[in-house]
Order: structure tokens, then sequence, then C-alpha cells
């Protein structure tokens, strides 16, 4: 099936572009959320009569869009989650939840707007896109933690391993020492006799 955008779409053209796409995703997508008529004589018409008020309003949105973004990009956002010992998490993250703490922060952001490259599925700082219009994405980093302490800690560059490393060879070294001082008590109880 043939159509017309009437908007930019991730992978298929621009604005007033007229393209081949499958009669599904046109019928199930395209057509309903209102990205793209069907390709007929009357509907290019009525696109280019109509074509100065949808790029007047597509450049307005994207103008907002950029104006959020300013203010969203870069920013960090804590999501409290239980895990093991080794940090994988029980369950993950989704576009949802990252949603929810976005809006919480007083953004308004659409769980269809967040993408994730992969499943967030370990503690850890993961950079996350947000899609705020065809043409503007915000990156944003979410901080996945325990604990709001955790959390700080993620935050100033250290992780939950290394912290329990460290914590792990300070006991070793405290074993060390004890060790070697009852075995220089034994060399000396031995050279007194």
């Amino acid at each position: 099936m043939q159509v017309i955008l009437l908007e930019r779409v991730a992978k298929l053209g621009q604005m007033g572009d007229v393209v081949k796409v499958r009669d599904g995703f046109a019928r199930n997508y395209l057509l309903p959320q209102g990205k793209a008529l069907r390709a007929t004589d009357a509907n290019q018409a009525a696109f280019e009569d109509q074509k100065a008020q949808l790029e007047a309003r597509n450049l307005e949105t994207r103008n907002e869009a950029a104006a959020l973004s300013e203010k969203l990009d870069g920013t960090s956002y804590i999501v409290i989650r239980s895990a093991s010992d080794t940090g994988a998490l029980y369950g993950s993250v989704t576009p949802r939840d990252i949603s929810e703490v976005v809006t919480a922060e007083g953004f308004s952001v659409d769980r269809r707007q967040v993408i994730l490259t992969a499943p967030i599925k370990a503690l850890g700082l993961h950079d996350t896109s947000v899609v705020l219009h065809p043409e503007v994405v915000a990156t944003i980093t979410v901080n996945v933690a325990r604990s709001a302490e955790e959390a700080e800690l993620q935050a100033s560059g250290k992780s939950i391993q290394d912290l329990a490393a460290e914590a792990e060879a300070e006991a070793e070294f405290e074993i060390q020492e004890l060790f070697d001082e009852i075995g220089s008590a034994v060399d000396e109880d031995a050279a007194d006799e």
C-alpha cells in the first residue's frame, strides 16, 4: 500500500514522502495514529492544501520538544529495585518504570517515548533515550540501585562489586595480620622454651 507521510517516521521517510509499506503496518499503525494518508489523488491534493499548516505545526512541536530536551538531556533519575548480591535484578526496569520516575520529577514523558537498547537487568548507571519528537531525542541516565545510599555511591563512580571486592580484600588482610600475629606468638613461645 502506498501512503503519504504526514510527519517524519523513523526508518521510513520525511513529511510529504509517498512510500510503499505493508498493508498491515498502514492499517494498524500509520493510518489510525494520523501519521499517514492513503496515496490517492484526492488525498494528495488535500495534503498539498494542508502542507503549510502541517509544516508549521511540526515546527512548533519540534521547538517545544527541543526546549524540553535541553532541560531533560543529561539528567539522572534513581530507580530503587531489589537485587541479588551480585547485582542482578529480580525482574527488570521497564520503559513504564522510567517514564513514571521522570514524570514524578516534573517532566511529562510517556512510556512509548522511552527507548531501551537492551533490557535493564542489573544494578548500575544506564543511559536511556527519550524520543520527545521524531526529530528530537534526549539522553537521560537511569541509576538503578537497592537504596538511595547505594545510588549515591554509584553516581560517584563506584559500583557495588568494587565495594564488595574492597571489603573482601580488607577482611582478608585483617585475617592475614591475625595469623601473622598468632604465628609470631607461637614462634616466641617456642624460642622461650
